[in-house]
């Protein structure tokens, strides 16, 4: 099932979301729905408290990164089927020399901005069987890790951006926190007014 995806302003995206256990009620539907929703909207990447959940769930999908002219053999491998569920994540350590790259967000539609982040991450997380895995991982996959952790710790990515481009962006942001906002995909705005 396909779910809305929370807009910018919605307080559940500010929240530090919570562990769950492994008898947290229906988790396979509530994946199956997270993928379906992620893939709906032509999303790599979808964190629980885009659909409206404060807990410490994201999931990613980096093949459609995967680009023949652009990457090495062994960049293509890496991203190519790159597909992962995060449960109960901990990043670790984040190294390297920070670059930027240009980053949207499905929770703010319409913006994109560059943002600065590490190259390589260590992360400790609970696949979707409840495995407990510590990986290394780098470059885009990195970042698209890097940028659903953030959700889960009540992080944006416009949060990483400095005061000036922060000021630029207010009043879209404050635009899409009422509802206007272009988007392919079902939304659920904080602060639209009710239709009668």
């Amino acid at each position: 099932m396909i779910l809305p995806i929370v807009a910018y302003g919605d307080p559940v995206l500010r929240k530090e979301c919570e562990d769950i256990s492994k008898a947290y009620p229906n988790l396979d539907s509530l994946l199956e729905n997270m993928y379906e929703t992620m893939y709906g909207a032509s999303g790599v990447g979808l964190a629980a408290p885009q659909i409206g959940l404060p807990i410490r769930v994201f999931l990613v999908d980096a093949s459609p990164f995967a680009d023949k002219d652009q990457m090495d053999a062994q960049e293509l491998a890496q991203v190519e089927g790159f597909k992962k569920t995060f449960i109960n994540a901990t990043i670790l350590e984040e190294h390297g020399e920070e670059f930027a790259f240009n980053e949207g967000c499905l929770s703010i539609p319409d913006v994109r901005e560059d943002v600065f982040r590490k190259p390589d991450i260590t992360i400790e997380y609970y696949d979707e069987n409840f495995t407990k895995h510590t990986q290394e991982f780098t470059g885009i996959i990195a970042r698209i890790i890097q940028h659903e952790y953030d959700h889960i710790e009540g992080i944006l990515f416009t949060d990483k951006l400095s005061s000036l481009k922060k000021r630029i962006l207010k009043g879209r942001l404050t635009n899409i926190s009422k509802g206007k906002a272009n988007a392919d995909y079902r939304m659920r705005f904080p602060n639209a007014k009710k239709k009668r």
